[in-house]
Order: C-alpha cells, then structure tokens, then sequence
C-alpha cells in the first residue's frame, strides 16, 4: 500500500442513490478518503448526498452550479492532496470495484509514479465496457485495442469509468482538460499522460463494474442514450482535433464527422431513432459547437498546436 491510504474520488450529478450502493460494494482500505463533489442538480439532491456523506464519512464539495465531470475530478484531486492522499481512485458513481481491487490499483501507481492504471471494466452482464482502447489519429474513431488489428495512426487510452493514478503524475499532467465538459477528456488525458512520458496499464486481475450511462440515461421505455451523451461525444471529439491536431488533420477529421456522428448514434440501438429531436439534433449542435471551438483555437493558436500528427 502507498505510505498513505488513497484518496477515493467521485463527481456527482443527481445520482446520490448509485454512490450509495456502488461504494456499499466496494472495498475499501482502512483510512481510505472519499471525496464526493456534488455537481448541483436540485436541493433535494444535495441534502440526500449530505446525508449519505455524513452517515459515511465522505468528504463533500458543494459548487454552486455543475462544473461538468473533468472540472469536478480536478476539484476532489485538490482537496484529496490537501487531505494528505498521494493516489487518486477515480471512479464513476455508476461503478464500483470488486474484491480487493482498490488495493491493487493503489499498490500499481504507489509503485511507479508515472503509470496511469485502469481495471478490466465490464457491464453488469458481464459484457466488456473498457480495458486498452484505442484513437484513430486520422478519423477520430475509437474501439477496444486489439493488438492483432491496430488502426495505421493508434493512440492508447484508458476509460475515466474508473482510474487510478498517483498525485506526481496528475500534477505533471495538469489533472482533466475543463474544457471537455463531459465525455472525451479521458482520451485527452490518456494522451497527454504518454506525451509527459508516462505510461497507461490496464491490470486486467482487477474489475470493475460499470452500469454504462447509469447516470446519464434518459427514457421511460428502454434505455436510451441522452441528448448531453450526443451532444458532448460529437463536440469533444472536435474539441480535441483542435487541441492536438495539425490543420491539415483537423480537416481530415472534420470530413469524417457525419459517419463517426451516425456510429456514436447508433450506440443506443435503432430506438435512438424515433425522436430526432432527442438524437439527431444534439449531434448537429455538438458538430456546430465542436466546429466553433476549432476556429477559436485557431486563431487563438495562430496554427501552433500540441501535437502534428
């Protein structure tokens, strides 16, 4: 175990029920620190997350409005370091961890300093979500890494579903990109974690459950995806061609925007497909935000970018 027990980190959005029995499940460490932010949802929300910190003992941030996710890990990292915690467990409030698994993941980063670890992620069915994923550098497309079948231009990235990583890396790094929102900054981080010369791992020994878009499902009937899942998908992936791309390649990625919008839609299954308005219209929002954002970075950059791919 590190010299100090880890620092256990969740970003709330209106779902203080799946923290509740999600870290019920999860074991953790004597002396672990749960640091819960709350992203404000309605008042009700927050006294139910109160609550459930005081009766727990979890550390709780309050900000006035919702930070988005990146935002709101940046702001428990803080107050986790300023707690005494030198390693960050980030985990999403519909995930939890098997077993002894927040031990091994802590053990990992305590070891190596510049390693950023994930757990084999499944779903509640025992499907695969996440484990080694990869970012086509030339289209944008993402999938599960298989090393028999790689994309010509391959980057790694490892799901924010459930991370863990030590206090020198995330400082090194600068913790999640706040202009990401939600969705994409975990591929955003995961680049620029190798780009500082350090690593991603996946300890496939290790599970984690994760109830994919528990918190972000939006549907009487089924489970579909919501309107911010589009919007924010479309936008980000947009929003970091901007950031890491050269212009040449940010066209290239712009041109493939409308197939890579329709493999993102159809995540959900053809059901997405009876209300446009909840679909097809975040998508074209989230293509004309994401577009807006290229420009601005453009000219705020004056054609200098992080990365030319």
């Amino acid at each position: 175990m590190p010299d100090a027990p880890p620092a256990l980190l969740i970003v709330n959005y209106g779902s203080h029920h799946l923290i509740e029995e999600n870290l019920a499940r999860t074991r953790l460490p004597s002396g672990t620190t749960v640091v819960i932010v709350d992203n404000f949802t309605t008042h009700d929300e927050r006294l139910a997350m109160r609550r459930a910190c005081v009766a727990n003992g979890w550390e709780m941030l309050t900000p006035p409005g919702n930070l988005g996710f990146g935002a709101g890990m940046n702001v428990a990292a803080r107050a986790a370091r300023d707690l005494g915690a030198d390693v960050f467990i980030l985990l999403n409030p519909d995930a939890y961890i098997e077993g002894d698994g927040v031990v091994a993941l802590a053990e990992d980063v305590a070891a190596d300093h510049s390693v950023m670890v994930s757990p084999l992620v499944n779903r509640p069915d025992g499907g695969h979500f996440s484990s080694a994923m990869e970012l086509d550098m030339a289209t944008g497309a993402v999938r599960r890494l298989d090393p028999r079948n790689r994309f010509d231009e391959s980057s790694e990235w490892l799901s924010g579903a459930c991370l863990a990583v030590h206090a020198d890396l995330w400082a090194r790094v600068g913790g999640f990109d706040d202009d990401y929102f939600l969705y994409w900054e975990d591929i955003d981080l995961s680049v620029r974690v190798v780009a500082s010369g350090g690593r991603l791992h996946v300890n496939d020994s290790v599970s984690a459950v994760h109830s994919a878009g528990g918190t972000q499902i939006r549907s009487r009937r089924g489970q579909t995806k919501s309107p911010e899942y589009y919007f924010y998908n479309v936008r980000n992936r947009l929003v970091f061609a901007a950031q890491h791309l050269d212009r040449g390649r940010q066209n290239q990625w712009l041109r493939q925007t409308a197939p890579i919008a329709w493999s993102v839609l159809m995540r959900g299954g053809k059901r997405q497909l009876i209300n446009p308005l909840r679909t097809f219209w975040p998508i074209v929002r989230g293509t004309v935000s994401g577009w807006r954002y290229m420009k601005r970075h453009r000219r705020a950059a004056r054609g200098t970018y992080r990365v030319s791919r």
